[in-house]
């Protein structure tokens, strides 16, 4: 018996993507009856669905079930916590969903595991030969030199919730920064859900109600949109850092005001997108939410069929 083409069962719909033997949606963009989840930014995970499937909360990595006339498997992506890729199998044809993914080791979540498969669906946030990634201790020992320059000033860097923050501080641990770090208010509940699965951050304090000589020469972790609003204008002359793949685009630094670019992304850069779609050897391409036709192109080169699903309502500034 011929396996089905990946199209005759998996297909774009104005609530995302559609797996019709299964009867699901995958990163609804609008509330549905059921939907399987790769991830928890809000993005990817939007709330009002009936029926969710996700790790953290319902399935475990591996753990495989039925749903309609599809095997669901998911396995780690290398995102963030609890981020998946979404396996299917339906009558002899594999298709895996890959979300969000980065390919960097990060202590914070399980490592990315490429899976062999019919189709691969791949994002391409950064998907220009432009876009390589520094090492990861690189970008924080430029913190950390900019600290000795500066050790009267905050260095209030601008990091996601959602897995940029807790990043960050275990690179910083990394590095051997043993001070106690400062969180604004909004990282604390995530960076706690972290520390409840095992992850040690050494001494962290709230940043709220502390007198400016205390945080005079130390880093303070922030949500991107604090580090240029009346908050951070309280603070003992503060150095605003990013920690992004986009702040390797010098206008998009400009843009937030950012006087230390760090290019620390949770997304694959270039070189790691093109390296993960010949590992999986998929000789279909699906590519989505990102610089689609460069990544297209090079699947093309490979001998591959590719094609962009254009899918809609994903962000990338959490980069």
């Amino acid at each position: 018996m011929t396996a089905p083409r990946p199209e005759s069962w998996i297909r774009v719909t104005p609530a995302g993507l559609h797996v019709e033997p299964g009867g699901f949606h995958i990163d609804p963009n609008r509330m549905v009856e059921r939907a399987v989840i790769t991830h928890g930014h809000a993005d990817h995970a939007r709330p009002g669905n009936f029926h969710v499937l996700a790790t953290l909360q319902a399935v475990r990595y591996g753990e495989t079930l039925r749903i309609g006339e599809v095997e669901v498997r998911l396995v780690p992506a290398g995102h963030v916590l609890g981020s998946a890729q979404i396996v299917l199998d339906w009558r002899g044809c594999r298709v895996v969903v890959s979300g969000d993914y980065k390919r960097r080791p990060d202590p914070t979540c399980a490592p990315f595991e490429p899976v062999r498969c019919d189709l691969f669906i791949t994002e391409a946030t950064f998907g220009l030969p432009v876009f390589r990634h520094p090492p990861d201790g690189h970008e924080i020992d430029k913190l950390l030199h900019s600290r000795s320059l500066f050790p009267e000033r905050v260095h209030l860097v601008g990091a996601y919730s959602l897995g940029k923050c807790q990043r960050v501080l275990a690179l910083l641990r990394r590095q051997g920064y043993d001070a106690p770090i400062y969180l604004h208010g909004a990282h604390l509940a995530m960076t706690e859900l972290y520390q409840r699965f095992g992850l040690d951050f050494g001494e962290l304090r709230p940043a709220l109600g502390r007198p400016k000589k205390e945080l005079e020469g130390q880093i303070l972790l922030a949500p991107p949109g604090a580090t240029g609003d009346g908050w951070a204008a309280k603070l003992p002359d503060p150095l605003v850092a990013m920690a992004s793949g986009w702040m390797r685009v010098k206008q998009r630094a400009k843009q937030f005001g950012v006087e230390l670019p760090l290019v620390i992304s949770d997304h694959a850069d270039w070189d790691e997108l093109c390296q993960t779609m010949r590992e999986v050897e998929a000789p279909e391409i699906w590519v989505t939410h990102g610089n689609e036709e460069a990544l297209i192109r090079q699947a093309e080169l490979y001998g591959l069929r590719a094609r962009a699903l254009s899918l809609v309502g994903f962000e990338d500034d959490e980069a």
